[in-house]
């Protein structure tokens, strides 16, 4: 096997046991609706009892029943996910408050959910239900719920001790997302209080197919760990002699080469960094795959990436047509979240596309960087699922041996501001103290609070005091600064402007334009443009949608994502809800698009910059050189000053979702000082 001309060589091989992998029955509930199979409940019963984890459920309950904490460390297929919480539920264990089971990622709570229920045999928010953002299927006779870890500590802001509950359940722990590592301090005090308050007690479990038992153990003071054995496939392990900078044409080469010297039936899944390259290399195989011989077999090639429509995404998760092989192009989303039936070779670029807050430079950037070892296994362990597979890494040995043992917490490389105002708000003096697992840096949480200062959510970094404003922004599920958005619009006479494009700019894109396609798709949308920035283009955008009334024919000549635009509605109705409970009345601006750009610099000032004389621009807080994305309507245009939603590196720090605004707008704030943060360049504007 070759790529890029390197051979590979064969290392080693890794059976199930060292690979962590994304819950099984998630993807089972997802493969059953692509299938489209009707299972009975006697089927899931028989399921249910052949899955590995059934021969060890006596000894996890008494686990659960005789210790405040669990620690369950359990390999992918295991069934650990949609069992363990129905283990306990039919042992009485609900009858002093509800089970409740965190998940990292909204797909897994809502699709583990919908399997939960089906093997109860109860409707999806009777018994079993879930909880996501903007979403809440529960109901009073709810007893076992599936929630976002976020939601989760949402709840804790109400109620501090989590008293509903008498589980809690902590799973896919060893992804040390920004919310989980908070849960683990919020949960681990409320579980000691209720215990000297002699309060009926938390137990808390902790789930992973791979992690770190021993910080755990350390963290969780007297934890009990438990052991279940999954499914054991072997992998064998492929890397190149030497590292291939173009990992685009390595992937495209191995592929094409897996194709062609494998039978059919042994579908491949490669891993890219995101869409632009996993539709460039879905263009690429399509070519090739034209021109192959018909003894190969033919190919069918299916992207998958979070902003693909379902019916895109479906395709993947469904059997190829006779004579064909399938050949997944994925982002990470194939690593824990979905597991793809019928893959036996995984090409792993070594690479993912992630985003990092750098409180020196003030920036934080989605950009492309190596993953660590963990995700290294948890990507070739997507070839062992159903029987023994070939892993074929584009890296070098030596590469994967100087790679992290683990992802970085999220904690230690992402913006605070929005965990900072949440703890602040459930009463605790000083954040510094927090009981962290691995504490971020001190620069970090600084930086944080500083912003929430200039954003009014806090007196002073000193005091660490909310303010009456930080405490209407916490009630908003959204980053402090567009909480702040939707308050200002409130001053300026636009909420209903506002709460539009902040549903908007929650979803990673309301468009699908396949590749074939781009060029139409500049001239259908180009008569919604707005000379004002990418947030009026997608309002006007919105309303044309609207005055169309959803037309299906419509959408589909604008290249409207349905399911994205339907999250858009849906989370637009939730702000406009949340809104009125916090006596913000519903106002519209009509056409003055100059209240919408005021309100929005209210919160977005940190993210603005201003044009230099070479062309390039720097941003006011930071002095950090960004460039404007060639995807905004003002690439050509080179405005004086801008404000932006977010930061992406590739070959430069692009600013993507930009607005113009007027250098007296930020001052007028108050939020500005115009001696000190306005540069003098700025002052000759006025």
């Amino acid at each position: 096997m070759k790529a890029n001309n390197q051979h590979y060589n064969i290392s080693k091989d890794y059976s199930r046991k060292r690979m962590h992998q994304s819950n099984t029955n998630e993807i089972r509930a997802k493969q059953s609706n692509a299938d489209n199979i009707a299972v009975t409940t006697e089927n899931l019963q028989e399921q249910r009892k052949n899955l590995p984890i059934y021969y060890g459920r006596k000894e996890l309950i008494k686990a659960v029943m005789h210790n405040d904490t669990v620690i369950l460390m359990s390999e992918t297929g295991s069934g650990k996910t949609t069992q363990l919480p129905q283990y306990l539920l039919e042992s009485q264990m609900a009858r002093f408050g509800m089970i409740v089971c965190t998940q990292p990622r909204r797909v897994a709570a809502i699709t583990v959910a919908d399997r939960v229920a089906k093997e109860k045999n109860t409707l999806l928010g009777d018994l079993v239900g879930y909880t996501v953002r903007f979403e809440d299927v529960t109901s009073p006779k709810t007893l076992l719920k599936y929630v976002t870890d976020g939601m989760l500590l949402r709840e804790s802001l109400l109620d501090s001790l989590l008293t509903k509950y008498s589980i809690i359940i902590l799973d896919e722990a060893h992804e040390r997302s920004i919310h989980t590592d908070v849960l683990f301090g919020i949960v681990k005090h409320a579980q000691l209080k209720r215990k000297e308050k002699n309060m009926n007690k938390l137990k808390i479990v902790i789930m992973s197919a791979t992690l770190q038992a021993d910080n755990f153990v350390k963290y969780f003071t007297g934890a009990h760990v438990c052991y279940v054995e999954g499914r054991r496939h072997p992998i064998k392990i492929f890397y190149t002699e030497e590292i291939q900078k173009d990992y685009l044409h390595a992937s495209l080469v191995s592929a094409i080469q897996i194709h062609k010297e494998n039978p059919l039936g042994e579908d491949i899944l490669v891993f890219l960094t995101g869409q632009e390259e996993i539709e460039m290399l879905t263009n690429l195989i399509k070519e090739i795959g034209m021109f192959l011989p018909e003894s190969f077999g033919k190919i069918l090639v299916c992207p998958l990436f979070a902003s693909l429509p379902n019916n895109e995404q479906i395709k993947a998760f469904t059997n190829p047509p006779l004579g064909y092989r399938k050949i997944i192009i994925s982002t990470n989303i194939a690593e824990t979240s979905v597991t793809i039936p019928g893959i036996k070779h995984v090409v792993d670029c070594g690479m993912v596309k992630a985003k990092t807050h750098n409180p020196t430079t003030g920036l934080e950037v989605l950009k492309v960087q190596p993953i660590s070892k963990a995700q290294a296994r948890q990507r070739s362990g997507r070839a062992g699922r159903e029987c023994a597979g070939i892993c074929y890494r584009l890296y070098p040995e030596k590469t994967f041996e100087a790679l992290d043992d683990y992802t970085v917490p999220e904690i230690k490389r992402c913006n605070l501001r929005g965990v900072l105002l949440q703890l602040l708000a459930l009463g605790l003096k000083d954040v510094l103290k927090f009981d962290f697992m691995d504490s971020p840096p001190q620069c970090a949480i600084e930086y944080a609070l500083n912003q929430l200062v200039m954003l009014g959510a806090v007196e002073s970094i000193n005091a660490q005091k909310i303010t009456e404003k930080g405490k209407t922004m916490c009630a908003f599920p959204l980053d402090p600064p567009l909480a702040a958005c939707i308050l200002s619009a409130h001053e300026y006479g636009c909420t209903e402007e506002l709460i539009t494009i902040v549903a908007l700019m929650t979803v990673e894109s309301i468009f699908y334009i396949p590749p074939n396609q781009r060029e139409r798709s500049k001239k259908v949308l180009a008569k919604f443009t707005s000379t004002e920035g990418d947030h009026i283009s997608m309002l006007l955008f919105f309303r044309a949608y609207k005055q169309a009334k959803g037309n299906i024919q419509w959408c589909v000549e604008h290249f409207v994502n349905i399911k994205a635009i339907k999250n858009v509605l849906q989370i637009r109705h939730q702000l406009r809800d949340l809104s009125l409970r916090l006596n913000l009345s519903i106002k519209s601006c009509g056409a003055d698009y100059n209240s919408v750009r005021k309100a929005l610099s209210s919160g977005l000032f940190m993210n603005s910059a201003e044009r230099q004389i070479d062309g390039t621009y720097l941003t006011l807080l930071q002095k950090q050189t960004v460039s404007i994305h060639p995807s905004s309507v003002l690439f050509n245009s080179k405005p004086a000053l801008v404000i932006f939603s977010e930061v992406v590196h590739t070959s430069k720090r692009y600013m993507r979702g930009l607005s113009i605004v007027d250098p007296s707008w930020l001052i007028k704030t108050g939020l500005f000082d115009a001696n000190k943060l306005i540069p003098n360049a700025i002052q000759t504007f006025f």
